[in-house]
C-alpha cells in the first residue's frame, strides 16, 4: 500500500530538482549611494527591485549595494560592468549632460513628482536623439524637490549670501552661485554634513528631504524655502546595456516595462514624501524655517537674479541640434498639466 505514495513522492522531488536545476536565477547588482536611511536607498530602489522580481517571476533577483565610490564615477562603472545598475546626478559630470539641465532651471513651480513625470516625457520626444547617455540603458529620470537653503547663518536678503562658502552640485546650480555671489565649494552630496561640521562651508542649496536624509538640521540650523524653489535637481537611474541584452526577451521586456515613465514618477513622489517628512523633523529639532511668500523681498530679487538662466541655456546647447525653447515650453507644460491632474 506505501508503493504508489512513495512513488508519487519519488516523482515530485525529481520534479522538484530538474526544475531547480532549469531555472537559472540572475542577479543584477546595483551599485548605491547616499545613506542606507535616504528615501533613494530605502524606498526606491527596494520597491523597483521588487517590481523587477515580480515581473520577471524570480528570474532576476535585484541586489542593492552601497559603494564608496564618488558618485560622478557611477556612469563610467556602469558603462565598464563593474556593476548592472546604478543612479546619479547628472551635474557631477560638467558638460556631458547639459540638455538634462532642462528640468533644473527655475520656475517650473510644481513637484518633484510632475518635474520627473515631464523629464522623462521630453526627453523621449526631444532629448534622447542627442545621445547624451550613449552607453547606458536608461531605467529613469527624476528630479529632488525644490531646491532651499540650508544654512548655518540667518539669511534675512541675498546680500547674506554674498561671499559665503556654499556647496554647489554642479548643472544650474553653478550658476545660481554665480549670480547670487556665494563662494562655490564642489562637493558630492554625501560629504555635505562633514564639509558644515568642520565650517569647510557655510551653507548648501539642497532639498529639504536632507535635514533628515544626511542630519543636516544638526550643521545647518536655518533654512530658507522660496515659494517655487530654487531649481531642481537632475538625476538618472540606468543600467549596463549588455546586461539587459544579456536577459531573454521575456525578462528584458518585464524590467523595461516596470521602468521609465512609471519608475520615474514613483522615485520623484518618494522624494516628495521625504521632503515632507523632514520639513516636520527639521522644525521638531528647533531649526529656524522660513518658508517665504511670493512677495517676499528674497523671492522677489532672486526671481529678478535668475532672469535669463533660460536664454543662457538655449545658447549653451545650440551645438545639440533641437529647437530647445520649444522643449522647455513643452516641459513646463507637461510638468504643470501633470500635477494638476493629481490635485484632489
Amino acid at each position: 500500500m506505501f508503493k504508489p505514495v512513495l512513488k508519487s513522492l519519488a516523482i515530485g522531488i525529481s520534479l522538484g530538482f530538474s526544475m531547480g536545476v532549469n531555472a537559472q536565477v540572475t542577479t543584477l547588482n546595483v551599485a548605491t549611494w547616499l545613506p542606507p536611511t535616504h528615501v533613494q536607498n530605502e524606498v526606491v530602489w527596494p520597491t523597483w527591485a521588487s517590481w523587477v522580481e515580480q515581473a520577471t517571476e524570480g528570474r532576476v533577483k535585484v541586489n542593492i549595494e552601497r559603494t564608496s565610490s564618488n558618485p560622478a564615477q557611477l556612469f563610467q562603472m556602469v558603462e565598464d560592468g563593474v556593476a548592472d545598475a546604478s543612479f546619479s546626478f547628472h551635474g557631477f559630470v560638467p558638460g556631458r549632460f547639459a540638455l538634462q539641465e532642462i528640468v533644473e532651471l527655475p520656475g517650473l513651480g510644481v513637484n518633484a513628482e510632475a518635474a520627473s513625470v515631464a523629464h522623462w516625457r521630453i526627453n523621449e520626444k526631444y532629448l534622447k536623439q542627442a545621445g547624451e547617455h550613449e552607453g547606458l540603458e536608461l531605467l529613469a529620470l527624476f528630479t529632488h524637490g525644490p531646491g532651499v537653503m540650508q544654512t548655518n547663518f540667518p539669511v534675512s536678503g541675498l546680500d547674506d549670501l554674498k561671499g559665503k562658502k556654499i556647496r554647489i552640485g554642479g548643472g544650474v546650480q553653478a550658476q545660481i552661485g554665480e549670480r547670487l555671489g556665494v563662494t562655490s565649494v564642489a562637493a558630492p552630496g554625501n560629504k555635505v554634513y562633514e564639509l558644515l561640521q568642520q565650517g569647510v562651508t557655510d551653507g548648501v542649496f539642497m532639498p529639504m528631504s536632507e535635514q533628515k536624509a544626511q542630519r543636516l538640521a544638526e550643521v545647518a540650523p536655518y533654512v530658507t524655502i522660496l515659494p517655487s524653489g530654487m531649481y531642481m535637481g537632475s538625476f538618472v537611474m540606468f543600467m549596463n546595456p549588455e546586461f539587459l541584452e544579456s536577459l531573454s526577451d521575456k525578462d528584458r521586456k518585464a524590467i523595461l516595462a516596470v521602468s521609465g515613465e512609471k519608475l520615474s514618477a514613483m522615485a520623484g513622489k518618494e522624494w516628495d514624501r521625504a521632503d515632507r517628512e523632514a520639513l516636520a523633523y527639521a522644525k521638531e529639532q528647533g531649526v529656524k524655517v522660513v518658508e517665504l511668500s511670493a512677495t517676499d523681498a528674497i523671492n522677489v530679487d532672486y526671481l529678478e537674479k535668475m532672469k535669463g538662466l533660460d536664454a543662457d541655456w538655449v545658447s549653451r546647447v545650440k551645438n545639440k541640434k533641437l529647437d530647445a525653447m520649444a522643449a522647455l515650453d513643452d516641459l513646463r507644460a507637461q510638468a504643470k498639466e501633470y500635477a494638476e491632474s493629481q490635485q484632489p
